[in-house]
């Protein structure tokens, strides 16, 4: 049993290496100055990424369901040491485009079969309860990494253009010496008589059989979009604002913080405001941002942008927890990819759109057409989540 609670340890460790990304806060620099892409081969670069996940999401998340979320973590880690790798000698978009696909497979195997193996490993010691305590701080740490990523990332490019990328293959190395040592829970399997057909039931009861399920995964759809937006479209946003370049940094690390420290109190936080007051604190810091974001503008505006980061960290525990409690053991892995293909699918729909709205009316504008689209989509949606909510309570 001491065993298997090592595991949440090295799950908390593990999230912070694989968010811990130095290049990130480079990477399009490194593209335009050394590899000579142009906006728009950095753009379709990412789309084409993005697809690579999308694809992925849901049969890595069915193969870690079957042959172990361990295995499936090793090889991710495996992937991430060869597709940062690759960047040492990159040249080419061609060369790019395979490492990016290679690390887009990588975090596809990850998706899901991280959270699946803490639940599980947390049912084996019968404290699901506890899930989402532990999620928020997985996810806090990650960001804590993803932070230290950004403000370390500047210095180590500009001591040499490759050193973010020998630094990330290092790290992934590590993640590999870590995931080797996770122990698989006990669980029961089912031989499925075809795979295909397993696939298409797990789609069938996230979407149609379970309807807290499916209401869970479309709230969580909505506030997540709402949250990755502004991903996007905050740096030219505050280039806009003329906030200074020297602070860009700086203020990317300060949102990531604001993210770990919000899921290190979302478990807390749904203790003390139970979920309906969640629910609507997730509404009203969505429309308090975006509209500060769309109506105040300059050098300070920015600041509205942490809102959204903060309900990011809030909503996340909170809202796998009540996922994870409607998921089957045998497809949990699975299920959690299926969420994040839904993720990418819409950001990939919707992504350029958004898009072209900011480089047509301007990023501010953008912002508060943004705040009158969510004002309409998230009654409904809180609507429907709630009151699956309340059926469960009653039952």
């Amino acid at each position: 049993m001491t065993i298997i609670n090592a595991n949440i340890k090295k799950l908390y460790l593990f999230s912070f290496l694989k968010m811990s990304l130095f290049p990130m806060a480079i990477i399009t620099l490194f593209w335009k100055d050394h590899i000579g892409l142009s906006l728009t081969q950095i753009l379709l670069l990412q789309g084409i990424y993005s697809i690579a996940m999308a694809i992925m999401e849901y049969p890595s998340g069915y193969i870690s369901d079957r042959i172990g979320y361990r295995a499936a973590l090793n090889a991710a880690s495996i992937l991430g040491i060869i597709g940062w790798a690759l960047y040492s000698f990159a040249d080419s978009f061609g060369l790019v485009l395979v490492a990016e696909i290679i690390l887009g497979i990588s975090f596809s195997f990850i998706s899901g079969s991280d959270s699946a193996l803490l639940y599980e490993t947390l049912k084996t010691t019968k404290e699901e309860h506890q899930y989402a305590h532990h999620e928020g701080r997985m996810n806090g740490l990650g960001q804590i990494g993803e932070a230290c990523g950004a403000i370390f990332a500047g210095v180590l490019y500009a001591k040499a253009p490759l050193l973010p990328f020998w630094v990330q293959v290092v790290v992934w190395i590590l993640a590999l010496m870590l995931t080797r040592t996770l122990v698989e829970p006990c669980r029961q399997l089912q031989a499925p008589t075809s795979h295909l057909a397993e696939a298409l039931q797990s789609a069938r009861y996230a979407f149609i059989e379970n309807r807290r399920l499916r209401y869970t995964i479309l709230l969580n759809l909505i506030l997540g979009m709402a949250s990755f937006y502004p991903v996007w479209l905050i740096q030219p946003y505050m280039q806009a604002g003329g906030v200074p370049i020297g602070w860009f940094g700086p203020i990317w690390a300060v949102a990531n913080l604001s993210v770990a420290i919000s899921a290190f109190s979302s478990s807390r936080s749904h203790l003390k405001l139970g979920v309906r007051q969640m629910v609507f604190l997730f509404s009203g810091l969505i429309i308090a941002g975006y509209l500060g974001l769309g109506l105040v503008g300059g050098v300070w505006g920015f600041l509205f942008y942490y809102l959204l980061t903060i309900m990011r960290g809030l909503r996340g525990p909170m809202l796998m927890n009540y996922a994870q409690q409607e998921i089957p053991s045998a497809n949990r892995a699975g299920i959690l990819s299926l969420q994040s293909l839904v993720f990418r699918i819409s950001f990939v729909c919707t992504g350029p759109l958004i898009g072209r709205l900011a480089d047509n009316a301007g990023v501010q504008q953008a912002f508060l057409l943004l705040c009158y689209a969510f004002a309409l989509i998230l009654p409904p949606a809180v609507w429907l989540f709630l009151r699956q909510i309340s059926f469960k309570e009653k039952g």
